[in-house]
């Protein structure tokens, strides 16, 4: 079984409090974190231990986040989300093109920062794996008999519900067009809007806010997880 929230996260950063942070709200959603408070530190860890993704300041003292992202390029793989207080398009394009997998501004929300992260793990996972579950927020979806729970307790589905949720946990975190959803449901496109409406009132905190089941616009939808089963 293979769940993304499972994976390990190196975070380095040089403030203190945004370290501990990060390793809290992260902890509590599931993934193993490890910290350092510099990329000697950082690069020490690494030495002794492979990482699944690298949460990395950009502004520290002594070596940087781009150095470091450069250093780690030359030798492994490791997914890399760079953070930084300078949202310059000329400072994402040099980390980017230094190797590094995203990039997220500060301030940023946590829960943006999840989502960036499960993107990134998603991306890097081995292609042709159908999953067979899915988690997101408080509910766990099984893909092979459509059944819904929400803390262990059984959801109603209707049947165009059902075969649009399994449709999008199939390609969870890739855009499913309307008209393959339409094709599946065997309605129009209205008929695909209103079930999905439905479903983001079941399944959402804010239905008009989704923050799983996301509208990618002049395409379709698709399905945000926190966890994917793959056995």
């Amino acid at each position: 079984m293979t769940e993304i929230s499972d994976t390990h996260i190196l975070v380095v950063d040089d403030d203190d409090r945004i370290r501990d942070l990060l390793k809290r709200f992260l902890t509590k959603r599931g993934y193993r974190v490890s910290t350092s408070a510099d990329a000697a530190k950082a690069q020490g860890k690494m030495r002794s231990m492979d990482y699944d993704l690298i949460v990395l300041d950009v502004m520290m003292p002594g070596m940087d986040g781009f150095e470091l992202t450069k250093i780690v390029r030359e030798t492994r793989e490791t997914p890399i989300l760079l953070l930084t207080a300078r949202g310059e398009a000329e400072d994402r394009i040099l980390g980017l093109s230094l190797g590094a997998d995203d990039y997220l501004a500060k301030p940023f929300e946590p829960e943006e920062l999840v989502l960036r992260i499960n993107a990134i793990l998603r991306r890097a996972r081995p292609t042709g794996i159908e999953p067979k579950k899915v988690r997101f927020g408080r509910f766990l979806f099984d893909i092979g008999n459509g059944a819904l729970v929400q803390d262990g307790s059984p959801v109603r589905l209707t049947g165009g519900e059902e075969t649009l949720l399994k449709a999008l946990a199939r390609a969870v975190g890739q855009t499913v067009s309307r008209y393959d959803l339409c094709e599946l449901t065997g309605g129009g496109e209205r008929a695909v809007d209103v079930q999905m409406t439905r479903l983001r009132r079941k399944l959402e905190s804010d239905p008009r806010q989704p923050v799983h089941l996301q509208t990618i616009r002049g395409e379709g939808y698709k399905l945000i997880a926190d966890a994917i089963f793959e056995d």
